[in-house]
């Protein structure tokens, strides 16, 4: 059955999400196996609507910002950074690293708030918008540990292939270990995660929840490198974010997008 031009169109935007510098037409059309004349009209409606445009010196096709606007201001007019950002900064500026704090988003976790600590020296800061990888991330692992061993599998290979080989030296190479990290989690009420993601990179992470249904709505995270944020390190700053991530959950409702994320997330399983 072919894919309707709706599912085409997202297609082409996803794409090109990943590709900053732009495609050609021909790699385009490859990637989402569609007719090259085919891909070229969507390409122009697309471009039409303001949402791609064409490089004159290249022929590369990228987006515009306008994509990344509407998103900024559904944001802003959602409510959930202004709720979460006094919450973050704090924990922020206590810990002297990156916060960070991602909502979940159907069957994905993606972060779109955050507060940089660190002032000087090694920092590590990530631009919002990106999605948390399920297999090795602190984030990943504490939202994972309130499902099923099973069902935390079905979650991880929806996203896709684990790619070890594209991480940390104690990225799991296989669902089996991802396991004991989801099994720590449920232990010790939060996610953990030491050369995971990144060599020289550790983590550990929350989840928020809604105080009505009990359901994770969001993630909060602390990250910075290893050197700094030490296992000793770790479990002083462990009890403040926890409750800052307890915090969060009674505010929650101020924010009708957190609390819309509850409810769907519930409507779907």
């Amino acid at each position: 059955m072919a894919a309707s031009l709706l599912t085409r169109a997202l297609g082409v935007i996803e794409l090109l999400v990943q590709h900053a510098r732009g495609l050609p037409l021909q790699t385009i059309a490859d990637e989402l196996s569609m007719p090259k004349s085919g891909a070229h009209r969507l390409l122009a409606e697309l471009s039409e609507h303001g949402y791609v445009v064409q490089a004159p010196d290249t022929g590369l096709y990228l987006l515009t910002t306008r994509l990344s606007s509407l998103g900024m201001r559904h944001l802003a007019s959602c409510g959930v950074i202004d709720v979460a950002q006094p919450g973050l900064d704090q924990l922020a500026q206590f810990c002297g690293e990156l916060v960070r704090l991602a909502v979940v988003d159907g069957d994905r976790l993606v972060y779109i708030a955050k507060a940089q600590g660190a002032l000087s020296g090694l920092r590590y800061d990530p631009e919002s918008g990106g999605e948390a990888t399920l297999y090795c991330t602190s984030t990943a692992f504490a939202w994972l540990s309130t499902f099923s061993d099973d069902e935390a599998i079905r979650l991880i290979a929806a996203q896709g292939e684990i790619r070890a080989e594209e991480h940390g030296p104690n990225c799991p190479r296989g669902f089996a270990e991802v396991l004991p990290y989801l099994e720590f989690a449920r232990q010790h009420g939060y996610g953990k995660a030491i050369n995971c993601w990144l060599p020289g990179m550790s983590a550990i992470a929350a989840n928020v929840t809604d105080p009505a249904s009990g359901r994770v709505v969001g993630v909060l995270s602390i990250g910075g490198p290893s050197v700094r944020l030490t296992e000793t390190v770790i479990d002083q700053y462990v009890p403040h974010l926890l409750s800052t991530a307890a915090e969060l959950s009674v505010i929650s409702p101020l924010s009708d997008y957190l609390r819309s994320l509850s409810v769907r997330r519930l409507n779907r399983r």
